[in-house]
This record gives C-alpha cells, sequence and structure tokens, in this order.
C-alpha cells in the first residue's frame, strides 16, 4: 500500500490527499516512530555506534602511551609534540565533518558511513608504522578524517532510524560507548608496555594494528543497515523510501510478534534531488538562529573540556604524581568507566524529566565539580588516586551533557540540513575549543606548574557554566517528538 493511499485516523489533522504536482504525501517518518524496540534497532545501534568504542580504544592507548613515545627508542616525541599531534587529530576530523557531512545530505548516510570507516581504518593502520612526529602526525590526521565523518553520517542516520520515544538514550548510550573501548584501550595499555612481553617500539604499534583488524568487523555489521527511509523520501526517491519502510516494519513484526498499528499522521513534502548550501544555510542563521547558537555552545564547552584533559591525563599522571607509564592505563580505567556509566545511568531522563533540564544540569553539575578540582589541584592537596576519584565524578555527569550536545545538533533542524549541522557544529566547536586545548594544555603542562595548568581547567569549567545557562535560555523541549515536528523540513 503506497503512503498516499494508506488509510489513517481522520481524528488527526492531516494534509490534503490529494497534494500538488511535484509533492508527495507520506507518512514513512510517523511508521518509523511508532515502532517498537526491536532486533532491528539493536543492529541499527551496534553496526553504527560500534565504531565510537574503537575510536575510544585508540584514543586512550594515545594517552595513556604518551609517556613510553616521549622514549628515544619511540618516537622520542615531546610534550608539545603530543599536544601537537593531538591537534593534527582533531584537525583532521574537523575538514572529515565539513567535508562528509555536505556529502551525507547531498548522496545519503549509508554510501558515507561506509566510506569513513574505511579512511578510518586506513588512519589507525598506518599509525601502527609511524616512524617519527610528521609521519604520525599525518597518519592521525588521516584517523582524524574518517571519525569526523563518521559522527556526521552515523548521528543522522542514527536518529532517523531510531524510534522518538528511545532516541535520546539512545544517542546518548551510543556516544558514550566510546568509553567502553577507552575501558578497554585502558586495560591494554600496561599490557602492551610490558617490557617482558614486548620490545618498547612494538607494543604500541600493536595497539593500532588491534584496533585496525577488530574494525573490520563493523563493515559486516553495517550490511544490516538500511539507509534513512526519511532522506530517500526528500530527495525524489519516495518508491525507495517506502520499500524500506515495509521491510522494516515486516522484520520489525517478525521480531516482536505484534501487529503494528496504524501510523496517525502524515505531511507532504516537496522533494529534490539536492538542496542548496544557500537554502541549508539560510536556514540555520535565519529562522534557526537561537538554535544554532545553542548548538555551537554546547559543543565547544564539550569539546574543550575533554580535549583538554584526555589527550594530557598521562602527562599529568607522568610530571605531577610520577606514576609509571606502564601503570598508567590503571588510573584511565576507572575514568573510562565513569564516562560510560553517565549516559548509561542519566540517557533515560533525557527522554522522560526533558532535555532542557538535563542538559543544563549536567553541564551545570560537571562545571562546578571542574572548578573545585582545580582549586584542589593547583593547591597541591590531591593525589594521583583521589585525583582520579575527582575525575570520575566530573566526567559521570560531563559525558552525559558532551553526548547530549551531540543530539541537539543533530535534532533540532531540519532534515535536509541534518548531518551538515552536526559537521558544522562539531567542526567550529572542536576548532574552537579541540584543536587548541590539547597544544595550550602540553605548553601549561611543560611550564611545570600546577596553577597554570589549573587555571586551564578553570577555563573549561567556565565554558561548561556558560552552555548551561545557554541550554536554559534557548533548549528545545524535543523529548518523545518526531524529528518532523521539532523542525519541519525544508521541503515540506
Amino acid at each position: 500500500m503506497s503512503p498516499r493511499r494508506r488509510q489513517l485516523n481522520p481524528r488527526i489533522p492531516m494534509q490534503d490527499s490529494s497534494p500538488p504536482a511535484g509533492a508527495v504525501q507520506t507518512d514513512i517518518p510517523f511508521r518509523l516512530d511508532r515502532l517498537p524496540w526491536s532486533r532491528f534497532h539493536v543492529l541499527v545501534v551496534l553496526g553504527l555506534g560500534i565504531t565510537w568504542i574503537l575510536d575510544g580504544l585508540e584514543v586512550t592507548i594515545v594517552g595513556s602511551l604518551g609517556p613510553a613515545l616521549q622514549s628515544t627508542s619511540t618516537l622520542h616525541l615531546s610534550s608539545s609534540n603530543l599536544g601537537a599531534i593531538a591537534s593534527f587529530y582533531v584537525v583532521g576530523a574537523v575538514i572529515g565533518a565539513l567535508g562528509f557531512g555536505w556529502i551525507t545530505d547531498r548522496f545519503g548516510r549509508r554510501l558515507v558511513f561506509y566510506v569513513t570507516l574505511l579512511i578510518y581504518l586506513c588512519g589507525v593502520l598506518l599509525s601502527a608504522f609511524a616512524w617519527d612526529f610528521w609521519s604520525f602526525a599525518i597518519f592521525r590526521l588521516i584517523t582524524g578524517l574518517g571519525i569526523g565523518g563518521e559522527y556526521a553520517a552515523v548521528n543522522s542516520a542514527i536518529d532517523e532510524l531510531i524510534p522518538a520515544k528511545y532516541r535520546g538514550r539512545v544517542d546518548l548510550i551510543v556516544n558514550g560507548s566510546f568509553w567502553l573501548g577507552a575501558a578497554c584501550g585502558a586495560l591494554a595499555a600496561p599490557v602492551l608496555l610490558d617490557p617482558n612481553l614486548f620490545a618498547a617500539n612494538v607494543g604500541w604499534r600493536l595497539g593500532f594494528g588491534i584496533g585496525a583488524v577488530l574494525g573490520t568487523s563493523i563493515l559486516l555489521l553495517r550490511r544490516f543497515v538500511p539507509e534513512s527511509p526519511r532522506w530517500l523520501v526528500t530527495h525524489c526517491r519516495d518508491k525507495d523510501a517506502e520499500t524500506t519502510v515495509r521491510e522494516i516494519e515486516a522484520r520489525v513484526e517478525r521480531d516482536t510478534a505484534a501487529k503494528l498499528p496504524q501510523p496517525r499522521q502524515s505531511l507532504t513534502v516537496h522533494p529534490r534531488k539536492s538542496f542548496g548550501l544557500e537554502l541549508i544555510f539560510a536556514a540555520m542563521l535565519g529562522k534557526y538562529r537561537e538554535r544554532s547558537i545553542l548548538a555551537l555552545t554546547l559543543m565547544i564547552a564539550q569539546s574543550f573540556l575533554y580535549n583538554s584533559v584526555f589527550f594530557t591525563f598521562g602527562l599529568i599522571l607522568a610530571h605531577f604524581y610520577q606514576v609509571p607509564q606502564q601503570r598508567i592505563g590503571y588510573y584511565v580505567l576507572p575514568l573510562a568507566i565513569g564516562n560510560f556509566c553517565g549516559p548509561l545511568l542519566l540517557g533515560s531522563l533525557f527522554d522522560t524529566v526533558g532535555r532542557r533540564t538535563m542538559i543544563a544540569g549536567t553541564f551545570a553539575l560537571s562545571g562546578v565539580l571542574l572548578f573545585a578540582t582545580a582549586v584542589l589541584f593547583g593547591s597541591g592537596l590531591l593525589t594521583a588516586t583521589t585525583q582520579t576519584i575527582a575525575w570520575v565524578a566530573i566526567f559521570f555527569f560531563a559525558s552525559a551533557a558532551a553526548s547530549s550536545a551531540y543530539l541537539t545538533a543533530s535534532e533540532i533542524f531540519p532534515l535536509e540540513t541534518r548531518a551538515l549541522a552536526i559537521a558544522c557544529f562539531y567542526a567550529i566547536g572542536t576548532a574552537a575549543g579541540g584543536s587548541i586545548a590539547p597544544s595550550v594544555f602540553g605548553w601549561l603542562i611543560e611550564s611545570g606548574s600546577a596553577w597554570h595548568v589549573s587555571a586551564g581547567y578553570m577555563l573549561a569549567a567556565l565554558l561548561l557554566l556558560v552552555a548551561a545557562g545557554v541550554e536554559f535560555k534557548f533548549g528545545i523541549d524535543a523529548e518523545g517528538k518526531s524529528l518532523e515536528s521539532i523542525a519541519d523540513p525544508l521541503s515540506s
């Protein structure tokens, strides 16, 4: 049955049953949103979200192995070199997000999340064969290109395939799954750095090589993920969209053994093969200007915090607490677990208590806790253990806040701009906060002054508090709502 002929509930206001020439009346978004949770949705989450696990694995390995890479028997990098390499990775992610964000909105989600995964895996594998600062920096830039593209393609695909009532918690848990990989990386680092098991110049390379090999499994999982029907119907492929949704509905009915209810709404769209950048940016900077300010503020705050802490965490432990390099992973492990537990345990509240309250609250709490920790660190009142406990408390809330920044950017703009919106705000936020933070903190650590480093943390805390205020003022109550009701499609 085509979307034009489907019998719909007459009690719900609908578009005229005879759309004008060139228009398509469709109930596809509402058919997707009324689906119960099923095995299909689990496969979507695994196929798309597992990239973050691998990213967490190798990013944590880089952070944990930082002191080891300063050895003359490895790459002989300085603290500022390590900060610069982190910046190369972030710059690559910025470029990848912008380029692939535009391609994702123009050519579809499915094509891009295959291409970006291949680029990412190539960058990880090449990193295992780096021989000096510049080779390592370039290979990390390639890795960043892939992961930046993944953020745009994967987040937009997940939002468009997951039912509205689950969207908030799923987005948070998927983005938070980065920390499952980080926990594995923390456990792997002491083993890779054990001189009784591996030579100094071999162990760190294995960390990247193993990640690249494991990543190939994602290619197999992604064959279960279809193209977004929402994207198809707005890009002159309404027949493909109808076929895809019918297949999804059949799989869900088979998995749940339940009869699906009839959808109760429809909308009329005017499909186009492409939507020009002028139209897209006019929407983001015109009608949705306040939403753009919101998304950008959240992205800058979380990016500065995470890139300042996690690319230099190993250096802090080694330089200020004299933790042996082979034991740094043991301190990263509880931190990674705390980061994952935040989105896991708080995620459902973003769909029930509401977006505005939870986003503003998690940003504010993490900012206050970070400021207090910065004062204690500068005063020399912390040990390696108490410092780690403080980080766990901070990032339990900060991880949920950071994941909610990606959720916000991906759901508050029209469908036709979704991937590019994610890309733009990720890119600008990361460029402003992420590409600067590692280099700045590398320089602050080299100064040897705890108060200099503490001042950097205070700046990060201030950004978090500002983000909380902006969310409270401009936040969108998007919980449980279809994407089309949060922001009208440009084609509607």
